[in-house]
């Protein structure tokens, strides 16, 4: 499926796409006004963002559908730059982490997204389902006589409790009836026009804060052209271009899984960057890939670059004509689209899953779960690939196999079956008996292999145990890079032209 030909934009995707930005962008405000919050930043800094970033990524980026705006996970660093050194040195920060970005695309490193384990990716995807429930609780709190931030009681609770089962009901249940048009947007309106109307009283997007604005303007960060400078920002921009690209990347590798297609994260890198960039020379907070609006954009069927236009371009809309009717909406209707997002989003299954699969599975998947629940998603998929990583080791440091016999000469030989790597080798010393060997043996590298310098430095050991035993080694059938950086055990290796095996070893001193 070709999600980029002209030829699928029919009349009845076009609506589908129109009405989903349209929802997508309804949902886009109270996030991008929390956000910003949260950076101790302007609102309209925030919805700035969501705008440019929305707009580039969905015309250049490499994933059609996937829809990037300001995020809670860059905001929750972003809040120290901004305190200790005001919200200009944000915006040259936003400009260098983009920077970096497009560089990361530009080497196509990208690819490397792929690697992260599936336990990693479905402890990702139940996180950020639980962090999305978790960052609407906010919602029921009101401010206090005091100014402090209460939970709500009484009639307010079981009102906007009310208004969002019933935005709950006609999202889950109008498919049945009709797919005329989205649910989403059909709960939102609905439960939009019985509160304006019956004039109930409940919280809205305007007792957050107004969105009304107008056109982002070109602004160069003020800050000083130094080294000093740099030295403030760049640590936040690597930071920040890390957690941007991880989340991005995945969410795109989700969607993928979802649609049954194929993105580019390269380009998705490159368009990331470009709309960071861009972004902090309009004034705005930067972002990445927003899984939820996401969610939502791909549940309606919209997987094509005209609903992520559409959904920056209502965005604008709003803020430069709208913001009155926006800021009418009632704030439960929202709530209610992204207990909708989180249910969607958690991979219910994998609770019957994880009784069935490994338990470093079952412990990975958890692990990076409560991670990005409790510290943020960088951390949390950084920490499941290393903890996949060194499970993957383990598992094979004890398939490191031999079989041995005499030959008809007399001599003993070893046949190696597996990988010889770090962490392989001490398992790899045991194998052999120098003292009981006779006085010529052979090891057979054939259907083994030599992976890293730790297992060089096992078999130089290994040929100095049987010179100081008296005995003669023969290493057969190892690759040129291994005879390379062999020390001990270089004039024991037989060269056999045609034979040997030629793969690259992971060891530095190759250059």
């Amino acid at each position: 499926m070709n999600l980029n030909s002209c030829s699928n934009y029919t009349l009845p995707r076009l609506k589908i796409c129109i009405l989903s930005g349209l929802t997508v962008a309804l949902a886009l405000v109270p996030e991008a006004i929390a956000f910003a919050f949260v950076a101790h930043v302007h609102p309209l800094v925030g919805l700035y963002a969501a705008f440019i970033m929305g707009l580039i990524t969905a015309a250049f980026g490499g994933r059609p559908g996937m829809i990037s705006g300001a995020t809670g996970a860059l905001a929750v660093v972003m809040v120290a730059l901004v305190v200790q050194h005001g919200v200009e040195y944000l915006f040259a920060t936003v400009v260098l982490m983009g920077v970096l970005q497009i560089a990361f695309g530009l080497l196509k490193l990208g690819k490397f997204i792929r690697m992260v384990p599936f336990p990693v990716m479905l402890g990702f995807v139940n996180g950020l389902a639980v962090v999305i429930f978790l960052a609407q609780l906010g919602h029921f709190k009101t401010p206090a006589p005091d100014g402090t931030l209460v939970w709500m009681s009484g009639t307010p609770l079981y009102t906007m409790l009310g208004l969002i089962a019933l935005t709950l009901a006609i999202i889950y249940l109008l498919p049945r009836l009709t797919k005329a048009i989205p649910s989403t947007l059909a709960g939102i309106v609905a439960v939009s026009l019985l509160v304006i109307f019956a004039g109930i009283d409940t919280k809205t997007v305007g007792d957050m804060a107004s969105i009304e604005g107008g056109l982002p303007q070109f602004h160069l960060p003020q800050v000083p052209l130094s080294w000093e400078t740099l030295r403030i920002i760049f640590p936040y921009s690597l930071i920040l271009a890390a957690i941007g690209l991880i989340e991005s990347l995945l969410t795109l590798n989700l969607i993928d899984e979802m649609t049954d297609t194929r993105g580019m994260p390269n380009r998705e890198c490159m368009a990331q960057g470009s709309a960071n960039v861009v972004t902090g020379f309009f004034g705005g907070m930067g972002g990445c890939a927003m899984i939820g609006q996401s969610m939502i954009n791909v549940s309606n069927g919209a997987t094509q670059r005209l609903s992520g236009i559409a959904a920056a371009l209502f965005l604008l809309t709003f803020i430069l004509f709208a913001s009155e009717w926006i800021e009418m909406i009632p704030l439960a209707a929202l709530i209610g689209l992204m207990f909708m997002v989180s249910e969607k989003t958690f991979e219910w299954g994998s609770l019957t899953t994880l009784r069935k699969v490994p338990r470093s599975d079952t412990f990975i998947v958890v692990a990076v779960t409560l991670i990005t629940v409790f510290t943020d998603l960088a951390i949390a998929v950084i920490t499941g690939v290393i903890i996949a990583a060194l499970v993957f080791a383990w598992q094979h440091a004890k398939h490191i196999n031999v079989r041995t016999y005499l030959d008809d000469k007399g001599w003993k030989i070893y046949e190696l079956e597996g990988s010889l790597f770090f962490a392989s080798t001490a398992e790899f010393q045991t194998l052999f008996t120098p003292k009981d060997d006779p006085d010529e043996v052979v090891v057979e590298f054939r259907r083994a292999r030599v992976i890293d310098h730790s297992a060089i430095e096992a078999i130089d050991s290994l040929a100095s145990r049987y010179q100081q035993a008296g005995k003669r080694l023969h290493l057969r059938h190892l690759s040129p890079d291994c005879l390379e950086v062999l020390t001990n055990a270089k004039d024991m290796v037989e060269i056999n032209m045609g034979e040997d095996p030629h793969y690259h070893l992971a060891d530095d001193k190759l250059g």
